[in-house]
Formats: structure tokens, C-alpha cells, sequence
């Protein structure tokens, strides 16, 4: 105690000086030395270690019989680390604080039921609460969740579909495969309209209409086909106090001020949140997880006082808003230090503990952190006890050689490394795609195990939930919009050609325009794109016949392994008044460069030209393109610009179909796999297959063995 008492001596009490004689020094080193026999300084990476060597320490404690063993801290994320990690050995720890009733099953369905209602059904609060174990709506739980899978496949994967259950009933009833998506989704609409109808008032409502809707809600979507939602919902400790809160919330809240229904989430949350649940059982009885406060009446053998960084042990005062320093004083409240001095109290008891592991993590967050004052005035009541030269933070202590961080770094170590080879898959032959568009056939060239996942595994990628229009949406949209205006005046431009042309695009755009991100950016850029389009479209059309877009070709090759169609969908082709035809692709991104056009690694256009020269595109005779063009659409500056693929247009379709059927000939040989980016420097910008191929493991110096 004395060495404790000399490092956290209160500011003006003056510390022991420091031994003047070797002898002296050795004699107050040994003391010191005896002082920490059983104590042991850890200082982690960061919190995930932190937790890791406590949840250690702890279950090695049980290896003694009759040994017991508490963490002791403020830090509550600390605390819900290590409880997460004693269950790798089916450890449930005894918390003094509980879990959260907001982070219970109950608590956190009623907030999910909250929330799906104040945002209109909304893609992710939807799922959100359709996918929570206690949603049933009358049927079984497997067969609901199933049925919400299958709802978000069908409408809430992409861009946000109406507001409301029942835009999504008449959406997914339009797909041929319903599979009685619409009857349920009507059953839920019933269920829900209620509780939707109260939280869309604009007028305030009382809290107590609004609760009993949601509650009347919650309980409607929790029932099954043998139960109903009161037994369910507030079944168990955790049910059992949501009961509790939600009957002491209702005879409380007679007297809440109206508030409108958006408003009701964060209100619940925050009333739900000084809420707690404590198991009566299933929990270790040698094991404690302990804030300051309890473990001040408590006694463990071994005692981890962890979080001690600065701001967490002691906590940061902070600056009070509202009451001054003296006006504190004047009103007889305690001072804020007054809380550092119970933390150091609170400190002192527990480093007395028979034996003591302190802990901390050097970095939270990404951020470096301070150690806690106690820790550095043990290190300076050290220093000054032995007058030893040094820094004077207090050194780790290895409790007589113990790598508990080498322990921790090993639970989830692998014995050994395989390193992970790329994939080589070769499919049978008949397993091979025979029709590809010209598109992909650049993804075979550059990355054939993507056609591999796509059309042989038959893997589609599926669209993020509730996802803004990306550059591909833009893209689609705008070529739209020409397609519209080009299909509406094939031969000569109308007078008002610029309005007619926003006219088709506002009918591409469509409900995006009502997002203010497409409105502010992307239709801007659609105005300028618009208004280059119609100034070079008049000149051009004096060299040309006549013009078609979104045009439909295909080509039919013998290969090897049987008949191979390529198919294509052209932005535009046009016949010249010289003779022959011109290919226009329209470019939203990046265009290609000449010289991957020269390669063949960018053979889109010259595909298209061999398609036209083989009569493939139906409604032209066989002619061969004299002109291949990209017009990049982009809205910037310059809005938009024509460029050539090539001098020798006919040239490059010819070569590009020779080149085709050696690829095909090629990936008929059942020796010939589907490699992942065989060459790195044409690899596609984006592939929606890199995590499958494991790409990031195998492309890595080592084989993507870890070092």
C-alpha cells in the first residue's frame, strides 16, 4: 500500500525523495519488486487483444478449483468484448450491468417494427424486421423468412421501389413467378396498415395512440400458426422486461406532449435505452464482469482492471454547459474532479487485489491513446523509488515469462498456411457457352473465368439493397433517352429537336428524377449532353440515308465444338450517302484505347462491323461498316466528342472475326481453362467475380501465403 499511496498522492502532498545510497536503492527496488509479485501490465495493439489476453487470464483462472476471477471496468464495449469472446469456450460470464434491453431480441424487434414504419416500408428497414427471428405473420418462422428472401430478390434489390407495401404487392405481382408474394405481402399490409396510418398523420400524436399501434403491430407480426404474439414476444427474462417496460412506459406516458410519427423511433430508443435485462441463470458463478461501483463490495482472486487509458479510466469530465465552476460551488454541487478522485479510489482497491493483470489498448479506433494517470504515477513512484534513468510509464510486467499476447495471437492461428492456387476450371466442352454478345466476348479475352461463373455456374451478382442509380443506371438511362428521340425522328430532326429530345429524356429518367442526387447532377449533364447531341446531330445527317438504333445482329460460326452465335445489339448504325455503313457506339465512361481496338482486346465495334458485313443484322443487307465511332456522352467539358476506333473500318471487322473464331476454337479444346485475368495489364477495370476467383490470395508475391 505504501507504493500506491506514494503514486497517487493528491497535488501537494509530497512524494518519498528518492534513495541517495546504492544500498538504499536496492533495499526500496526489492520492496518494489515484493509490492508487484502479483500484478502484470499488458499493453495491447488495440481493444480486440485487450479483450482477447482478459478472456484468457479469466478462463485460465478455471483451471484452479474454487479460484475466482472478475474484469473490472468502465469501458461497457470492453466489457461486451470479452463476454463475446469467454463463449469460444461456452463461457457465459456473469455482467453486472446486463445487456441492454434495446439490444435484446424483443427490444430490437420492436425498434425494427418502429422504424419499418416510420420510413414507409423502406427496403432496409423491411427486410430489417422481416428477417428478425420473432417475425412470423401467422405461418411458421422458416417459411416467413423464406418468404422474405424471396420479396427481396423479386423487388428490393436495386433502386427503391415505391414507398408503401402495397407498391410492392403490385410490383411483385407483375413478375410471372409470383409464388404467392402478393397474397402475403396483402396480409402483412393488413396487419401494418394501423400502425402506418397513426405514424403518417401529419397533425402530432399522442405517444400512448402511437405505442398501442405498435405494440398491437409487433405482436400481429410475431404470432405463428400455433402461438400467439404475446407468447412469443414477451416470453423468457428478456420478454419478461420488455413487458415490464412497455406496461411502466404506458402508465407514464399519459402526460407526453404530441409528436408526429417520425418522431416516435428515436423517442422509443431512447426510453427503451436505460433499460436492462439480467439472466437469473446459465452464467458462471467464478467468473464476473464488474463496473468500479459493484466491485467496490466484491472479492475475486484474480482482479483485470482493464480500459486504463486516459478518458476511459478516469473518464473525461468534460465541460458543462449550463453550470459553471463557481456556480456549482454556489448550489453545493461536488466539483468534477470529484468523480477522478472515487476513480482512483476505485483504482486503489482493485490493484490490491491477491493478484492484479492491468490491461489497455495502444490504439482505439486507429487512433493512438494515453495511459491512464494511474498507470504513469506508478511508473514514476517506480522510478523515484529505485532512481533508475528511464521513461518513466511503468514497464510491462511479464508475471515470470507468460506471452499472453503470443497466446492470444494463436487462438485463431491456423497450424499451418496452404497457399491458394488460381483456379484453373475446365469444363466439359458441352458445358461451354455457344452464344455470346460482343461485349462479352472482351470479357473472355480479358477475364474467362468470369464467363465461367456467369454462364457455365450460371452465378449472377446480385444488386445492393436499396441502391442509388450508379454509372451503369446513367448509362442505360441516357442511351434510352437517344433511343427514344432517334426511333420518334429516324429521318429528319423537328423544329423544337432539343425539347423533344429532354421530353424522352425525362420519360428515360423517369421516378429516378425525383432523387435529389439525379436531379442535381445528372440531369444537368443530360441538358448539355442534349444540347451537343441536337447541334452535331443536323450536320451529320447530311451525309447519311437513313438511321436505325438499338439495332439486333447476330453471326453464326462453325467451331469445333459445334455452331457459336455472337450476338450484339448496336447503340446505332447508320447508312452513309458514299456507301456503306457507319457503327456508333454511345460511351457514358471510358473509351477504349486504339490500341487495344488494334489487339482485339476491345473488339466491340469491329465485331459489329462483321456482323454487318455478314448480313447479320436483319433489317440490312450485307454491306461492310466504313466508319466505326465512339460518341462519348459525358455532359463535362467538352459535353460530348466523336471519336474514330480506327482508319481502316472494314479492315478491323474482318480481323476481329477472324481472331473470334481462333478464341473459339481456342476454348473448344476441353484442355483449355477458364483463367482468372491471365494478364494482369488487361484485366477488366471491374469484374463482379475477383472474391470468387480469390484473387486477392493467389496474385500476391508468396502465392498468397501469409507471412
Amino acid at each position: 500500500m505504501a507504493l500506491i499511496n506514494a503514486a497517487l498522492a493528491p497535488p501537494g502532498v509530497a512524494a518519498a525523495p528518492a534513495p541517495a545510497s546504492e544500498k538504499a536503492r536496492a533495499t526500496a527496488t526489492a520492496v518494489a519488486g515484493d509490492a508487484l509479485a502479483g500484478v502484470r501490465l499488458m499493453t495491447c495493439p488495440g481493444p480486440q487483444e485487450e479483450a482477447a489476453v482478459i478472456a484468457l487470464a479469466l478462463r485460465r483462472a478455471l483451471e484452479v478449483p474454487g479460484r475466482t476471477a472478475a474484469l473490472v471496468t468502465p469501458d461497457r464495449g470492453l466489457a461486451r468484448r470479452v463476454a463475446a469472446e469467454l463463449r469460444r469456450w461456452e463461457i457465459e460470464i456473469d455482467d453486472s450491468a446486463g445487456i441492454p434491453l434495446a439490444d435484446a431480441p424483443p427490444g430490437v424487434f420492436l425498434r425494427l417494427a418502429a422504424e419499418f414504419a416510420a420510413t414507409d416500408a423502406a427496403p432496409l428497414a423491411l427486410l430489417s424486421l422481416l428477417k428478425h427471428p420473432l417475425a412470423a405473420g401467422g405461418i411458421e418462422p422458416g417459411a416467413f423468412r423464406a418468404r422474405a428472401r424471396a420479396l427481396e430478390l423479386a423487388a428490393l434489390r436495386g433502386p427503391r421501389p415505391a414507398p408503401g407495401l402495397e407498391g410492392l404487392g403490385d410490383l411483385v405481382r407483375r413478375d410471372e413467378a409470383d409464388r404467392g408474394l402478393g397474397d402475403w405481402l396483402d396480409r402483412l399490409a393488413g396487419s401494418a396498415a394501423p400502425f402506418l396510418a397513426a405514424m403518417g398523420r401529419a397533425r402530432p400524436q399522442k405517444f400512448v395512440g402511437l405505442m398501442a399501434a405498435h405494440v398491437a403491430f409487433a405482436q400481429s407480426l410475431a404470432a405463428t400458426a400455433t402461438e400467439t404474439g404475446a407468447e412469443r414476444l414477451w416470453a423468457g427474462e428478456a420478454g419478461e422486461a420488455a413487458a415490464t417496460f412497455i406496461a411502466r412506459l404506458e402508465a407514464a406516458a399519459a402526460g407526453f406532449a404530441p409528436l408526429r410519427g417520425p418522431d416516435y423511433p428515436a423517442l422509443f430508443e431512447a426510453l427503451m435505452s436505460a433499460q436492462v435485462v439480467r439472466p437469473a441463470y446459465g452464467l458462471h458463478p467464478r467468473l464476473h464482469i464488474w463496473g468500479p461501483l459493484e466491485a467496490r463490495l466484491q472479492h475475486a482472486d484474480l482482479l483485470c482492471l482493464g480500459g486504463l487509458n486516459e478518458g476511459t479510466w478516469p473518464a473525461d469530465p468534460g465541460a458543462d454547459p449550463w453550470l459553471s465552476r463557481p456556480m456549482r460551488a454556489a448550489f453545493g454541487l461536488p466539483s468534477p474532479e470529484r468523480r477522478i478522485g472515487l476513480a482512483a479510489h476505485d483504482f486503489v482497491q482493485g490493484f490490491a487485489a491477491p493478484e492484479v493483470l492491468l490491461t489497455r489498448a495502444d490504439r482505439v479506433e486507429g487512433t493512438p491513446s494515453v495511459p491512464s494517470r494511474w498507470l504513469l504515477k506508478l511508473g514514476n513512484a517506480l522510478q523515484a523509488a529505485s532512481g533508475d534513468e528511464g521513461p518513466a510509464l511503468l514497464a510491462p510486467i511479464d508475471g515470470g515469462g507468460e506471452n499472453w499476447l503470443g497466446w492470444q495471437a494463436a487462438l485463431d492461428r491456423p497450424e499451418a498456411v496452404q497457399p491458394v492456387p488460381p483456379p484453373v476450371p475446365c469444363p466439359p466442352v458441352d458445358a461451354r457457352p455457344r452464344r455470346l454478345s460482343v461485349t462479352q466476348i472482351e470479357t473472355l479475352m480479358r477475364d474467362p473465368y468470369a464467363i465461367y461463373a456467369r454462364h457455365i455456374l450460371r452465378l449472377v451478382p446480385l444488386d445492393a439493397i436499396d441502391a442509388d442509380p450508379g454509372a451503369a443506371e446513367r448509362g442505360s438511362m441516357i442511351h434510352a433517352a437517344i433511343e427514344r428521340f432517334m426511333r420518334a425522328h429516324p429521318a429528319v430532326l423537328p423544329k423544337d429537336a432539343l425539347a423533344a429530345l429532354l421530353r424522352a429524356g425525362k420519360e428515360a429518367f423517369g421516378a429516378a428524377l425525383a432523387q435529389p442526387g439525379v436531379w442535381a447532377f445528372w440531369w444537368p449533364r443530360f441538358e448539355r449532353i442534349a444540347e451537343w447531341f441536337v447541334e452535331h446531330e443536323g450536320d451529320y445527317r447530311n451525309s447519311i440515308r437513313a438511321s436505325r438504333s438499338e439495332l439486333r445482329g447476330a453471326l453464326v460460326i462453325e467451331a469445333p465444338g459445334g455452331d457459336f452465335t455472337l450476338i450484339a445489339k448496336a447503340d446505332r448504325v447508320d447508312e452513309l450517302t458514299e456507301g456503306g455503313l457507319a457503327i456508333v457506339d454511345f460511351k457514358t465512361g471510358v473509351v477504349p484505347p486504339k490500341q487495344d481496338i488494334a489487339l482485339g482486346f476491345a473488339p466491340q465495334l469491329p465485331l459489329e462491323a462483321a456482323i454487318a458485313a455478314a448480313g447479320g443484322f436483319a433489317e440490312l443487307p450485307a454491306c461492310e461498316a466504313q466508319r466505326l465511332e465512339f460518341w462519348r456522352l459525358t455532359g463535362g467539358d467538352p459535353a460530348g466528342e466523336r471519336i474514330a476506333a480506327g482508319e481502316d473500318a472494314a479492315r478491323l471487322g474482318r480481323e476481329a472475326r477472324g481472331g473470334l473464331e481462333r478464341l473459339i476454337a481456342h476454348f473448344d479444346d476441353p484442355a483449355t481453362p477458364y483463367l482468372s485475368q491471365p494478364d494482369p495489364e488487361r484485366a477488366p477495370r471491374h469484374s463482379d467475380y475477383v472474391h470468387l476467383a480469390r484473387i486477392h490470395e493467389w496474385s500476391v508475391p508468396g502465392g498468397g501465403e501469409a507471412e
